[in-house]
């Protein structure tokens, strides 16, 4: 018999999506819609609204995981870090498993997600099997890749919220070891792309199996990527919640061991380096900061009273130093365009370190709201801080470059952070008209929010 283990029953899930149902008829017609949550991972400010939102409070937990099948039934509500801790004891993880403890099931799949075993895992809603969906219409229907709501479950990954919810996601589940090994492998701008490309090709490095791999470039001349294989030998492991720093170390040693869970979660503790920002890696600082409150759900929510109160801004201005652009983004290139890509961005913005994480899709199919080409490799390029700017330049001048250069490094931006295309360009990019032909199905009279004044005006 298979194993099973959950913390939401069948019956809980039913009423607390009659609870769900119940509240998205109440909000009047007309009305923005939102997800009423405590936590986000979008990194644009939206428009402040007085209407209730959707009452999600009772879809955060995990219904079941059958070891056996190796899947798992999962509200929509649930954070990847209760959804590991389901399933890590069966040793048993999502096939991808975000950065950050907080971002949920149900958004990554509707949003973007990728982390290291996307090199051959690919993407979270690859590993869907099936997901209930309320509509903008009030319904709640089970989509799967085949049958009548094929559209649907094709469409809805990179929707954001505009054809609908997630209630409840299956899903497959991927083995993981209790202990990965890691190394730390420097390489040249122009040497990483053949790396990966071996990598990807034969899930090997200088004779050893990779399992997981990313990278960080921290100047124009020192890049690393990291790789990691699963490892079932009992050694000393390093413990990056305490005084040490994950991404330090990288450049620190050639190798490390870190528990499976460490593994998963090694971003979240300092948010990748962006922990700096509030003097989190100040070592005195950090002895007096309870590791409990160093995640980055706990700064996401003091970047949103900075956005509110704009307190550092006002500093900053009063100590006659350049204004700041916010440059918070996470861009796919293709991997033979990564070391001009990485150049470009050198000379035009300069920002560093930046993130980098190898992606492809899973299968042979494409997914219409973000056209990677299957049999790709891409690299995710993440950058996330703040730029001086001249006086008087506009308004996400840095970002609209930005924007332009990864069209012409043949690339795609995820949405989760401010955007500044125009409606013509967002529409080809993001092919709204194939968006725009599902949701008049299942959101025939327009009460969810489009996908550009989601996106674009921070509707």
């Amino acid at each position: 018999m298979p194993s099973t283990s959950g913390s939401t029953s069948t019956v809980e899930h039913d009423q607390a999506v009659g609870r769900l149902r119940a509240s998205y008829q109440r909000i009047p017609p007309g009305e923005p819609v939102r997800l009423a949550k405590r936590s986000s991972n979008l990194f644009r400010p939206r428009t402040a609204v007085d209407t209730p939102g959707l009452d999600v409070s009772g879809l955060t937990g995990v219904i079941s995981v059958d070891a056996e099948a190796r899947t798992a039934d999962v509200q929509g509500m649930c954070t990847y870090e209760d959804l590991v801790a389901a399933t890590l004891p069966y040793g048993l993880v999502p096939m991808v498993v975000p950065q950050l403890k907080t971002i949920t099931l149900g958004g990554a799949v509707t949003g973007l997600g990728i982390e290291s075993s996307s090199f051959r895992a690919g993407l979270p809603h690859e590993s869907v099997l099936e997901l209930d969906i309320l509509t903008g219409a009030g319904d709640v229907v089970t989509a799967r890749p085949t049958g009548e709501h094929a559209s649907l479950f094709r469409t809805f990954p990179n929707s954001y919220g505009t054809l609908g919810y997630a209630t409840r996601l299956r899903i497959e589940l991927d083995r993981i070891s209790p202990y990965v090994a890691l190394r730390h492998v420097r390489l040249g701008l122009d040497s990483l792309g053949p790396a990966i490309d071996g990598i990807v090709a034969e899930g090997t490095y200088d004779g050893e199996p990779v399992h997981f791999v990313d990278g960080v470039a921290f100047s124009p001349t020192e890049a690393y990527l990291t790789l990691g294989r699963n490892s079932d030998a009992a050694v000393r492991t390093s413990d990056y919640t305490g005084q040490q720093i994950y991404y330090r170390s990288i450049q620190q040693r050639p190798s490390d061991f870190l528990t499976a869970h460490d593994y998963l979660w090694r971003w979240d503790t300092d948010w990748f380096w962006c922990s700096a920002a509030f003097g989190a890696q100040n070592r005195w600082v950090r002895r007096l900061w309870p590791s409990r409150l160093r995640r980055s759900d706990v700064y996401h929510r003091l970047i949103g009273l900075e956005n509110r109160h704009q307190v550092a801004a006002r500093i900053n201005r009063r100590r006659g130093h350049a204004d700041r652009e916010r440059v918070v983004q996470d861009v796919e290139i293709p991997v033979d365009q990564l070391a001009g890509f990485l150049r470009w961005f050198d000379a035009e913005v300069g920002m560093r370190p930046v993130w980098l994480c190898p992606l492809r899709l899973r299968g042979s199919d494409t997914w219409p709201l973000y056209p990677l080409a299957a049999g790709t490799t891409y690299v995710n390029v993440g950058f996330w801080g703040t730029v001086a700017i001249a006086p008087g330049a506009a308004d996400g001048d840095v970002n609209r470059r930005i924007e332009a250069a990864v069209a012409d490094f043949g690339g795609h931006k995820s949405l989760y952070s401010d955007a500044y295309y125009d409606r013509e360009t967002f529409d080809r990019l993001y092919n709204v008209p194939a968006l725009t032909a599902v949701k008049n199905v299942y959101d025939p009279n327009a009460r969810l929010t489009g996908l550009y004044e989601k996106a674009v005006t921070r509707r």
